[in-house]
Parts: C-alpha cells; sequence; structure tokens
C-alpha cells in the first residue's frame, strides 16, 4: 500500500464501488502524524439498494450453496487474505497500532474465518436445514411428530462494527452470518474506516466470495433502520447512547427488526486475597493489567478499567502496575523501531479520553502513575519528542479512596487508563464488580479453588465471560481481554445484552428456529434425517422386515446409499456361558454378570445379565459387511443407551438404518450415522445408538473385492 492519502473512501452497493464526492465529508487523519489520509463521505448513501441487493441476488446466491460450501468458502478466503497482511499492516500503523495491536486485529479476523469454517464443516450437516434436537411423538402410533428446525433469515445481517477493530470487528460479525447464508452489509466506523475498505476490496477481488454476499457503506447511514424489517437483523458495536438510540427505532420496537449490540463495558480484574506479593498470581495479575491498558492503547471493550485487589495490597498493585508500565511501555509511532504503544485512533477520540479522565479525578479519583498533558513521544529511534498533531496518550493508572464511588464504576475513559480499587470481603469485591452494571468480562485471578468459586459464582451472571487466571493457566492463557471464536462475547446490562461468537451459537443467531409437525417421512424429507417410521430399505432378515434379495447397505457409496437403507438381523441367543467368557477376557466381573444370588436382588435386573458392552458388540457381527467395500471405518458411537437387560436364554437383534448422510466437500468419502436398535426375542427394546462411519462416496476401490 502507498503512504500517499488515500482520497475518498468508497463503498461497494449493489455489486458496483461507488466512489463518492468529497464536498464537505470527515477528513481522516493519520493518527501518529496528523497527516490528511482520506475524507469519508456526508452524502446519503443509497441503503434502500443495498438492502434490496442482499435480500435478491445475496440470498439467491448464498442458498444455492450448502453450509459445508460457504464455510469451505471461509476457510479459503482466510488463506488468500493471510497472503496480503503485510499491505494490511501497512494501513494498520496508520491508525495508532503497533505490529502487535495490527496482529490481534488482522491475524485475529483472519483466526475467525479459519475457525469458524473449520467449525462449520465439522459440526453441521451439509445441507441449508438444521435439525435442532430430537423429535417429539405427538401421535400414540407415530404417525405425527414434530421437531425444530433452523434456517436461513429471508433478509440480510446489517453489521455496524467501532472503530478499534476494523478487521476483527467486521469478519467475526461476518463469518458466521456467511455460514448460514445470510449477505452482509458492512457499515465500519469512520476513524478507522479505510483499514476496512482495504480488506472488504480484497474479499471482493478474491472471486471467493457468492454474488451479493458481502457489501460495504462507506459513510453516513443513520436511515439504515428505515429500510429494514423482520425478515433482518442488525449487530452493532459501539456506545451506549447509538446503541439506544437504534434499539428504539419503531422498525426494532415495532418491526420485528433483530437487533443485538456490544457497548460500554467498564469490565474488572479482582485479586484475590492469597495472591499477594511474590506468588505467580500477583506477578500475572500485573501483566494482565498492563497488558490490557497498553494493547490497542487501551481501546478494547474488553479491556480492564478497574483492578479490585485486597485493601493491603491497592499500594503495592499500583506500584507493580507504575513499574511495569516504565520499564515497558514506549510511546511512539508503531512504525518507529522500539515502539511499543501507539496513538488512539484520532483527535476526537483523544480528546474523549482526556474529558472522561477529568470528570473521574474532579469525582475523587487521583493519578497514581502518568500525566494527562501530552506526553513525549518517539518520533525516530532513540529520539523523543512532545507530538504536536498525534492523538498520543500516556497510560494512567488512578488511586480512589472510596471504592464505592459511583463514577470509577460508570464513567469509562476508552483508552491507556485503569483504576485500582481495594477490597474488605470477597462479599463486597463481588458488591464492587456488579457495581459495573454488566460487563463483557471479569478476571478472577486467585489460586485458592474456594475464593474462585465464591468470586465466580458471584458475579457470573453480571458478566458474559468470566477469565479464571492462576499459576496453571498464566502462561496458556489467550488473556482478559482476548474474545475467541469458540466462546460467547457480549455481557448483560451497560454492556448491550447481546451474544456474538459462541461457535456454531452464533451462526444460529442468524437463522430462524421453527417448530415444524408432520409424518416420520415428510419430516424426514426436510431435515435429510431419518425419523422413527419413516419408510425403510432392510436388507437382511426378512423374518423381521429385511428383503433377503436388497443390497447391504455396507456395500453402497454415498452416491448410492439413501437415508432409510438398512439391514435387519436374525436373532442371536445370548447363554450364561456367553457372559461368563466375557466377563472373564475383559475383566469386567461386575456382580449383575457373575454373582446370581446378588444380580437377583437388583431393583433393575432379573438375575445375571449379559454386559451391554457384549450386546453392542454382538450388534456390530450381527450388521457388519466383512468383505471390503465402500465402508472405510467405524469411527464411534453416540447416544447409546442400555433400556431392557437381556438374561441368559434372551435373544437379541439389530435394525440398522442409515439415519443422516454427511458428504464431505474436500474428500472423497464423507460420514453416515447409522440408527441401530436392538431388540430381544419379545420386540422390546434393548439398547438404542448411532454408529458412525466413514463411506467412500463412490465405491471404485473395492468395487471387484468380495464378489
Amino acid at each position: 500500500m502507498s503512504t500517499a492519502q488515500i482520497g475518498v473512501v468508497p463503498s461497494f452497493i449493489a455489486g458496483q464501488w461507488q466512489n463518492h464526492e468529497a464536498h464537505d465529508g470527515t477528513q481522516v487523519l493519520d493518527a501518529n502524524t496528523g497527516e490528511l489520509l482520506a475524507t469519508v463521505t456526508s452524502e446519503r448513501l443509497d441503503v434502500a439498494a443495498a438492502v434490496h441487493h442482499g435480500r435478491t441476488v445475496g440470498q439467491r446466491s448464498l442458498s444455492a450453496l450448502t453450509l459445508h460450501e460457504r464455510a469451505l468458502k471461509l476457510k479459503e478466503l482466510a488463506m488468500y487474505l493471510n497472503e496480503r497482511r503485510p499491505e494490511l499492516y501497512e494501513l494498520s500503523y496508520r491508525t495508532g497500532a503497533t505490529k502487535i495491536d495490527s496482529m490481534v486485529d488482522i491475524d485475529g479476523g483472519i483466526g475467525v474465518l479459519f475457525t469458524f469454517s473449520s467449525k462449520g464443516r465439522r459440526e453441521l450437516p451439509n445441507a441449508n436445514v438444521i435439525l435442532d434436537g430430537p423429535s417429539e411423538q405427538l401421535s400414540k402410533d407415530g404417525s405425527f411428530l414434530g421437531t425444530h428446525v433452523f434456517t436461513p433469515l429471508a433478509g440480510v445481517a446489517v453489521q455496524v462494527n467501532a472503530f478499534n477493530f476494523p478487521v476483527w470487528g467486521m469478519l467475526e460479525k461476518f463469518a458466521p452470518a456467511f455460514i448460514a447464508g445470510v449477505p452482509s452489509i458492512v457499515k465500519p466506523a469512520t476513524p478507522t474506516g479505510y483499514v476496512a475498505e482495504a480488506v472488504v476490496r480484497l474479499m471482493l477481488d478474491s472471486g471467493i466470495l457468492p454474488e451479493g454476499s458481502l457489501q460495504l457503506l462507506s459513510g453516513s447511514a443513520r436511515d439504515i433502520l428505515d429500510h429494514l424489517d423482520y425478515r433482518d437483523m442488525l449487530a452493532f458495536t459501539g456506545s451506549a447512547a447509538t446503541a439506544n438510540r437504534l434499539k428504539s427505532h419503531p422498525n426494532v420496537v415495532e418491526g420485528g427488526v433483530r437487533f443485538t449490540s456490544e457497548t460500554d463495558s467498564l469490565n474488572a480484574a479482582i485479586l484475590g486475597p492469597d495472591a499477594v506479593e511474590g506468588t505467580a498470581e500477583f506477578d500475572a495479575f500485573v501483566k494482565a493489567v498492563v497488558t490490557e491498558m497498553t494493547v490497542k492503547a487501551g481501546q478494547k471493550c474488553t479491556a480492564i478499567r478497574r483492578s479490585i485487589v485486597p485493601q493491603a495490597l491497592v499500594e503495592p498493585v499500583i506500584a507493580a502496575v507504575s513499574e511495569r508500565l516504565e520499564q515497558r511501555v514506549v510511546l511512539g509511532d508503531p512504525r518507529v523501531e522500539g515502539v511499543t504503544m501507539g496513538a488512539l485512533a484520532s483527535l476526537d477520540q483523544l480528546r474523549d479520553v482526556r474529558a472522561a479522565v477529568e470528570d473521574m479525578l474532579a469525582a475523587g479519583g487521583e493519578i497514581a502513575y502518568g500525566r494527562l498533558d501530552a506526553p513525549a513521544v518517539r518520533v525516530a529511534p532513540e529520539k523523543d519528542a512532545v507530538a504536536e498533531r498525534g492523538a498520543f496518550m500516556s497510560p494512567l493508572v488512578l488511586r480512589w479512596d472510596d471504592p464505592q464511588n459511583p463514577v470509577v464504576h460508570s464513567r469509562e475513559a476508552f483508552g491507556p487508563v485503569s483504576s485500582v480499587i481495594g477490597y474488605d470481603s470477597l462479599e463486597q469485591a463481588v458488591e464492587l464488580a456488579a457495581m459495573g452494571s454488566g460487563s463483557l468480562v471479569a478476571t478472577v485471578c486467585t489460586n485458592d479453588a474456594e475464593v474462585m468459586r465464591e468470586l465466580t459464582v458471584g458475579i457470573a451472571a453480571h458478566h458474559g465471560r468470566v477469565h479464571i487466571l492462576n499459576r496453571e493457566t498464566a502462561r496458556s492463557s489467550t488473556g482478559h481481554g482476548s474474545p475467541v471464536p469458540h466462546l460467547v462475547h457480549g455481557g448483560p446490562g451497560r454492556a448491550g445484552g447481546g451474544e456474538e461468537l459462541g461457535g456454531i451459537r452464533s451462526v444460529k443467531h442468524h437463522m430462524q428456529r421453527t417448530a415444524v409437525q408432520g409424518s416420520p417421512n415428510m419430516l424426514t424429507s426436510l431435515t435429510g434425517v431419518w425419523h422413527t417410521g419413516a419408510d425403510q430399505r432392510l436388507a437382511g432378515c426378512e423374518r423381521f422386515g429385511g428383503q433377503s434379495q436388497n443390497v447391504h447397505p455396507f456395500r453402497k457409496s454415498l452416491a448410492e446409499l439413501s437415508i432409510g437403507d438398512g439391514f435387519a438381523s436374525d436373532l442371536r441367543e445370548v447363554t450364561l456361558q456367553d457372559i461368563s467368557d466375557f466377563a472373564t477376557s475383559t475383566g469386567d466381573t461386575f456382580y449383575a454378570h457373575t454373582q446370581q444370588e446378588a444380580a437377583a436382588a437388583n431393583p433393575f435386573f432379573p438375575g445375571i445379565v449379559a454386559h451391554g458392552y457384549l450386546l453392542v458388540s454382538w450388534a456390530a457381527g450381527l450388521f457388519v459387511e466383512p468383505a471390503p467395500g465402500p465402508v472405510l471405518a467405524n469411527y464411534g458411537l453416540e447416544n447409546l443407551r442400555f433400556i431392557t437387560p437381556v438374561a441368559a436364554g434372551d435373544s437379541i437383534r439389530v435394525t440398522l438404518t442409515a439415519k443422516k448422510i454427511t458428504p464431505r466437500v474436500t474428500d472423497e468419502y464423507g460420514e453416515v450415522a447409522w440408527d441401530a436398535i436392538l431388540h430381544n426375542q419379545n420386540d422390546e427394546i434393548v439398547a438404542t445408538y448411532d454408529v458412525l462411519t466413514l463411506v467412500e462416496k463412490k465405491d471404485e476401490t473395492y468395487a471387484n473385492f468380495g464378489q
């Protein structure tokens, strides 16, 4: 990327880049030097066209792909962006981000794409309908069932992002929406929107994304909610004031637009009374506080704003944090070697943070470390100067005599500012943490399990995430302020009450859960999952519903296998000798299998009974097709339940039915889940479970074996 002025940041709407006129647009400056970088238009954007394009072209192109196919495209996209990180780093430096800050934002965002691609292909069906839980039998004869399914929302996902993470903040919203099959309309924050625009341009230039699946609004979109309805959702990250204005819009209140927000958060870190100076926990706590103050210059919605420590440790913590800041923080232009903390994102942001600190000082806070006026910054190797145009700010540690001062728990300085407050009891520590009125995350730092339990249980309802830090996790922890795509990100109350990420949970946030009622055949056809009572085509024993002339299902490749194909075995008798031999060979001599009198006294058994695992092993022998063929491997059992005990003299049989077929997009095989039911000679159900196998898509390798 050139270091020249970027110009007017364009939008991408309805399949076209729109290069706006500058007019009286907002000027965007290099956060470190104050040089003009770009202009963001103030003219009204054609939001209606973007929404229409997403609902029509975007929906159509995404629905042509399965969940797995969309997930695979995320991996391709992540690999494409990964190769182009250097040019994104050059842009990121202009926002005041250091190399480490840029890694958190850029590499972290790309990592989200990789994670969602993997989880989507591993945990979701290769289809467009997701079955949600087991079916419910609604009639005595089983002819009428009910179940729940997830299908994609019919509209668009509008994603309004904050200035502090222009890449990660965008991709963590985009990835789950894309897998769900919902087109995204991205609205980045003005100060760093030029970085988001560069990423969107790369994503579109890759040729990987289906048409209409991603659009970009650069500039004012104040009327965006006017164009949305119940089909759409809006995910917002930013200030609570803006969120409250958006959520009060008639189309949210009355029109059914799904609205989720992540807003202000006065996150806390609580130091346990056991974590005194010299312990690993004390050191880990101090390191965490300094990290959260300085990464992205403290401009993180998850940063530690309140360090809640035992009263006796207030001064030691302030001293240790101050010493670490003094040793490790070098303020300056992140493009200069040796700089460890850059500028705030803009001069406006600098003014806002200073104003917040002044309010806190007026309310009783005291600066224990740092300075509020312009600090000295590194402008060249080994050369410091006072920045005249950059948005630089010294890290500040504030001390409070009154730990319950309402301002420390309500006024957020969104920069490198953290307060240290003392507590006298664990109960008070919980009370102080809760005074934040809902936060994204809190750290509990202790090596005492009882202290951890009391604090975690006490604060959990006030937080979206609790990070437990001690000597066992100090090296391996991803950190207090790092949301991971596997776990939910969001928090109650002041934090917005929303929820993002959380693995596949966030994919389902972009889908509608619908209850569906119908016959087993109809529900099987809708979901792609066989339901009990639906049609079966059973090879095997004619006596139990099989058709002896049918091809064994294990001889069928995925190209030939259909839901409902299966096998019905004959009966096999269980003898006392069989049970005794299994007990001896396995060492499982539990009394119910070896001692007649003791077994008979058990209310669950009629006497000595067969081991459940003996029955499952025999069932495999009853249904397996031994010759080489398209079934490559058995990779597990799921949902195993033993229902009716089997005594010596009883017999068992197995019915195996292809329940779910999941071809892998990238491999020449897929997974098949088989519904397995064991019955006894009286047609009572003995056991139920799912058998999981890997099966070739086409049976070519073993076509001539076993004939």
